[in-house]
């Protein structure tokens, strides 16, 4: 135990990203039975050579699986062929005459053909592309540094010294830089949320995201049929679709639809919404604007379950640009290949974990649960068990079910497999709703710094910004020209209820970041080093 303590104390005092197994000696076990070789607390390095030789044994074992079929196909194709070219013209004119008499079987396997190719064409879905998205960039006035924050907070006397040591405990270890920013009601002294400061938040949100992509694609907005908002906590009359509708004049027969209290994961409800209302209409555009109102929802009380929102969440938006038409194809950035939605609102006390309620002295605010993360854990192994299936090659899904197999029958304490999701995706936008949240999902899903990156500068940078952080995410992903044609990108987002969504898209070109990015004053500057 002595050698484990020091070797922590000395990667954390050395500020290494190197994993405790390599500093002492630790068995790591293979899914293929092979053991990698032990290194102790003296060694220097760890055995290369078994993990290189495990490493192309999976690797072989990954393309074989994936191109199983074609490989069984070649000789049988060869054997086709081969036959064929021994085929004499006597040969070759007896099967001419062979179907010449037999015109029952032949006007019958014509229109099986054709039967089945119309029935294949009337049931497939639409494909859905997203022509480009924009994210609201708020102004630098409206930015809230740590220091500025904490005097804000001790001035409005709302707070104890106990909620103030707790908010700037947690502003210290959530992973948020000096630049994320708060509404412009919370910048004075003392603050004034009212119904007219939240109105002009949501108009300065969504106004400004939806006119950036109307510049920015060159659509008509009255060429738009389907409208879908969502905003949580802030649902006026008329509601947020409604003022949309009436900026940009919409036309009347447009369908819009406007969804509330659904937490951070409401982005990929709207994604999924649109995408069904895409496949009833034809040749039409569809606009989805996701955001969260902060001035009329920031809790001014001492409940430290409910102060967290306050130290986490900040302003942000995003509207993206939909459609089904198939000669977008040649100008959209992707194809939405699936979307997967798991709820969790069955069970109680995942209903309850983030729950927005009165504390004990009236004062409403959002509360979290400790179960929360746990909770979390559940909602997403039920959504990677209904996802994998649609996106890991037959090489993880095959390990999965032998593992699994032999966990039924043999050993039940065996652990079950985790799949690679990285032989799946080339890019992740996990929710950036807080640290520890990316560090779990980094954890169980072993995935590699580079992966988590996007969402980790994307908290740093704009703070929590509820569901429409994944669109922020993708668009570092963009600003760093990483989106390479046929890369696949997995958006994953967590909200209350609870639940679990997911959307994949796959590239359609080399796509670049879009003219007015929110990262385009910054991404020279990132990644940048966040303190532990």
């Amino acid at each position: 135990m002595d050698v484990v303590k020091n070797a922590k104390a000395f990667q954390k005092k050395m500020k290494l990203h190197i994993p405790l197994s390599i500093i002492y000696t630790k068995i790591l076990p293979s899914p293929l039975g092979i053991t990698m070789s032990t290194v102790s607390a003296t060694s220097s390095l760890p055995d290369f050579q078994q993990s290189v030789k495990l490493k192309y044994v999976k690797l072989g074992y990954h393309y074989l699986m994936s191109h199983l079929l074609t490989l069984l196909l070649i000789p049988l194709f060869s054997l086709i062929i081969l036959h064929a070219s021994q085929m004499t013209p006597q040969d070759i004119q007896y099967l001419c005459l062979h179907l010449r008499y037999n015109h029952l079987t032949l006007i019958a396997f014509s229109i099986f053909i054709v039967f089945a190719f119309t029935l294949y064409i009337m049931t497939r879905p639409r494909s859905v592309y997203l022509i480009d998205y924009s994210c609201y960039r708020p102004p630098s006035n409206l930015r809230a540094n740590f220091h500025q924050f904490m005097e804000h907070s001790t001035l409005t006397g709302d707070f104890n010294e106990s909620s103030l040591d707790f908010q700037r405990k947690i502003l210290e270890r959530s992973g948020l830089g000096e630049e994320t920013c708060v509404p412009e009601a919370m910048h004075t002294i003392p603050p004034r949320p009212s119904m007219a400061a939240a109105r002009k938040e949501s108009e300065d949100v969504m106004f400004g995201s939806l006119d950036n992509l109307f510049r920015t694609t060159n659509v008509n907005p009255k060429d738009i049929g389907i409208l879908v908002v969502n905003c949580s906590l802030f649902n006026p009359t008329p509601s947020l679709s409604a003022m949309i509708v009436n900026k940009y004049k919409l036309r009347g027969n447009i369908k819009t639809f406007n969804l509330g209290g659904m937490g951070c994961s409401t982005g990929v409800i709207a994604l999924d919404l649109a995408k069904d209302m895409l496949q009833v209409h034809r040749n039409t555009y569809a606009v989805v604007v996701s955001t969260e109102n902060l001035t009329q929802n920031w809790y001014f009380g001492n409940n430290k379950s409910m102060l967290i929102p306050n130290c986490l969440f900040r302003v942000g938006g995003a509207a993206v640009l939909l459609s089904n038409k198939g000669c977008d194809r040649r100008t959209a950035k992707y194809k939405l290949l699936h979307v997967v939605r798991t709820h969790k609102g069955a069970d109680d006390k995942a209903f309850k974990c983030v729950y927005q309620e009165e504390d004990e002295v009236g004062k409403t605010g959002v509360s979290l649960s400790k179960d929360l993360m746990a909770i979390a854990g559940l909602a997403l192994k039920t959504n990677i068990t209904t996802l994998g299936p649609l996106v890991l090659p037959i090489s993880e899904q095959v390990l999965f079910f032998i593992t699994l197999v032999a966990k039924k029958l043999f050993n039940a304490k065996m652990k079950p497999y985790i799949p690679d999701f990285k032989l799946a995706f080339e890019h992740f936008c996990i929710h950036a709703g807080g640290r520890a949240v990316i560090d779990e999902l980094e954890k169980n899903l072993e995935l590699m710094p580079e992966h988590v990156e996007p969402s980790r500068m994307t908290l740093h940078r704009f703070g929590n910004t509820s569901s429409s952080s994944i669109w922020y995410e993708l668009g570092y992903v963009e600003a760093k020209g990483r989106m390479k044609k046929g890369d696949r990108v997995w958006q994953i987002a967590f909200g209350s209820g609870f639940k679990c969504n997911s959307a994949v898209w796959v590239a359609l070109t080399d796509v670049k970041s879009s003219p007015n990015s929110p990262w385009a004053d910054s991404i020279h500057r990132y990644p940048v080093q966040i303190a532990v």
